[in-house]
């Protein structure tokens, strides 16, 4: 399969990054870093999530964080929750952009240990959370399967099971009758721990076509190992065109026990291979690099991203 002419890449680096970070970061230094990405061409920010801030204590101001950006026209500022309480936090919460999502785990054993839940209940508490879209009238945009590629408890995570966590949730949201045209969710393949490959990308893609063929799908990638790039370089000559980023490399998943655990795919990185592989993107690559800068001058330590050091392919004097 040819690459895809334009792909589209939503960042998650405010709220993957600053639910990871273990030292403390001002509200107003991620209002900042939020602004600053609301000018690289980005169309959707993810920005906070509204969670449990005893267990994601990086996520005690989501509110406040929401209140305080300067939203700019045509960027839609998202966040995450995975459950009822984080769902009606955001109702209430000014500049979010309210899209459905829902997520199960492809890994019983991450499953039990993130969300200590298991198959059925995790498909119970995604059943339960479309309803409450359809009570308030919030579309269903979203369906995230983690652990699509292996799991760190659990080891090699068979296909079979991602398929089949797909397709429970394709069936609770026929219920709704939203699985047919614009309105059909897409589908997130979430390497929630850095187990995919070039070739495991290859493979889970691959039966999730055979399966759907006009299924919109969506890579989320962690670089943990040193995968993420040629992992999205599989996933876009497999025509996939949505791709999860973080900038400059910021965050991690709190509960996957790595030691030291990388962020998702770095934005301004894979923004780089895209404009040199004639992969448009919308996004200002120079713009992107300063953003990634100042994610690290927040933070204060250095983040993984490698072109907000190298910079551009430019000649230089």
């Amino acid at each position: 399969m040819s690459l895809p002419s334009r792909i589209e890449i939503r960042e998650e680096g405010p709220r993957e990054g600053f639910q990871f970070e273990k030292g403390e970061i001002p509200t107003a230094r991620k209002i900042a870093l939020i602004d600053a990405l609301s000018e690289t061409g980005l169309r959707h920010i993810q920005t906070v999530s509204f969670v449990d801030a005893r267990r994601v204590p990086g996520m005690a101001d989501a509110e406040a964080v929401c209140a305080g950006i300067t939203p700019r026209p045509g960027v839609a500022y998202n966040a995450l929750w995975l459950n009822a309480k984080g769902f009606l936090r955001a109702l209430v919460t000014p500049n979010v952009a309210l899209e459905g999502s829902v997520s199960v785990s492809a890994s019983e054993v991450f499953g039990r240990r993130n969300q200590n839940r298991d198959r059925e209940q995790d498909l119970a508490a995604a059943a339960a959370l479309m309803a409450l879209y359809a009570e308030h009238r919030v579309p269903l945009r979203r369906i995230t399967v983690m652990a699509a590629f292996g799991c760190n408890f659990q080891g090699e995570v068979p296909i079979p099971a991602v398929l089949d966590r797909a397709e429970a949730l394709l069936a609770l949201a026929g219920g709704a009758g939203l699985t047919a045209g614009p309105q059909r969710p897409y589908l997130s393949l979430a390497d929630t721990m850095a187990w995919a490959t070039p070739l495991s990308i290859q493979r889970v893609v691959g039966a999730v076509r055979q399966k759907w063929p006009d299924l919109e799908i969506s890579l989320h990638l962690h670089d943990t190992r040193g995968m993420a790039m040629a992992n999205a370089w599989a996933g876009l000559q497999m025509g996939v065109a949505r791709y999860d980023a973080a900038i400059a490399g910021l965050g991690g998943c709190p509960f996957a026990k790595h030691a030291g655990a990388a962020g998702n795919i770095c934005t301004e990185d894979l923004a780089l291979l895209c404009a040199e592989s004639g992969v448009a993107t919308g996004l200002d690559l120079d713009a992107l690099i300063e953003a990634g800068r100042l994610a690290e001058d927040v933070v204060g330590h250095p983040l993984p991203g490698r072109v907000k050091q190298g910079g551009k392919l430019v000649a230089r004097a």
